[in-house]
């Protein structure tokens, strides 16, 4: 399940949300510091893990 990161538009706390791909997108997203859903999404570094051996 992928993690998203997120930054709250009203008192800045930045936070990690871990989010199936249904909910992405459809879900309210709510700072757990200040309980707003003013919240922009963050981009970060991605990391993909294979079953396969290099």
């Amino acid at each position: 399940m992928p993690y998203y990161d997120y930054r709250c538009g009203q008192c800045c706390q930045k936070f990690t949300v871990k989010q199936t791909f249904e909910e992405y997108g459809h879900k309210k997203v709510e700072c757990p510091k200040c309980g707003t859903t003013k919240v922009d999404r963050l981009i970060g570094e991605v990391t993909v893990k294979t079953s396969k051996k290099s």
